[in-house]
């Protein structure tokens, strides 16, 4: 385990493990009820990201899911229940909440989805805001809301027609077809579809290729990746990514050991980020 500047928030919901230098591991662990999130799992969720971005020792966060689930979304039993007719209305889970999930979250270091099997709902939302989404060949994603009375309201809606432009996000979105691994492959969601027995190597393969580089790069690549997806302007989205995270990394630590390890032909050695 890693020497944490600050410890790691208690979890019951997520199961944290080190498979790399820099690395975290995060197991979404209700496999009998496929790991679909209540409340309580979500507010977890928000003080691990938080912590996460905090973290110093960490560049790089990889979430799965055990049993035969990524995660089957949005607790639709306690949804149901908070739809009740002597429930208070303010809390519905329909409802805005107070903490981002994952399908929203911002944050500064990048997350690695591999999804180890069913993704439904608020799953696949998580895997779409993901900057990294591997999947085994048995996995599958599912927006089901619709066929529910719902609407996949999490996140995924303006995110997919990024990803995936109109007709392909209305297919997805409209029908709540099962899409598989494969097919999300060739529609450019999915970067690596590999046997299941092999998903969390290839996940930590991939955190490893970005947890070797500078933190305070990564943070400031990201950024200027995040923004040109979030925003209209794509020159405006440059603008800001220079005038914040770049002029930031500019000021540290580590973009002098880059240069200068390059020039004396070495293996750099970076610094925490301080972005």
């Amino acid at each position: 385990m890693a020497n944490f500047e600050t410890p790691p928030p208690p979890t019951k919901f997520l199961q944290l493990s080190y498979p790399a230098p820099r690395v975290v591991l995060a197991t979404m662990s209700r496999p009998k009820d496929l790991n679909c999130m209540n409340t309580s799992a979500h507010w977890e969720m928000d003080a691990f990201w938080k912590w996460l971005d905090l973290e110093p020792s960490l560049t790089v966060a990889i979430i799965t899911g055990s049993g035969r689930a990524f995660s089957a979304g949005a607790d639709l039993k306690e949804w149901d229940n908070s739809m009740s007719a002597d429930a208070d209305p303010k809390d519905r889970l329909g409802n805005a909440p107070a903490f981002k999930p994952l399908s929203r979250r911002l944050g500064k270091k990048p997350v690695i989805a591999a999804v180890n099997g069913l993704s439904m709902g608020a799953g696949t939302e998580f895997a779409v805001n993901c900057d990294l989404v591997i999947a085994s060949e048995n996995a599958y994603f599912a927006l089901p809301e619709v066929k529910r009375g719902v609407s996949p309201i999490g996140g995924a809606l303006p995110r997919i027609i990024r990803t995936l432009g109109l007709q392909r996000a209305s297919e997805f979105a409209l029908t709540g077809r099962n899409i598989s691994a494969k097919e999300l492959h060739n529609w450019g969601l999915v970067n690596s579809v590999v046997p299941l027995e092999g998903l969390i190597d290839e996940a930590v393969k991939y955190a490893t290729m970005i947890a070797e580089n500078s933190p305070d790069a990564i943070i400031c690549t990201r950024a200027g990746l995040r923004e040109g997806w979030e925003s209209a302007s794509v020159e405006r989205a440059v603008e800001i990514t220079l005038e914040r995270e770049f002029a930031q990394l500019q000021r540290g630590e580590n973009i002098l050991e880059g240069l200068k390890a390059f020039t004396e032909k070495r293996k750099p050695v970076w610094t925490a980020s301080k972005l």
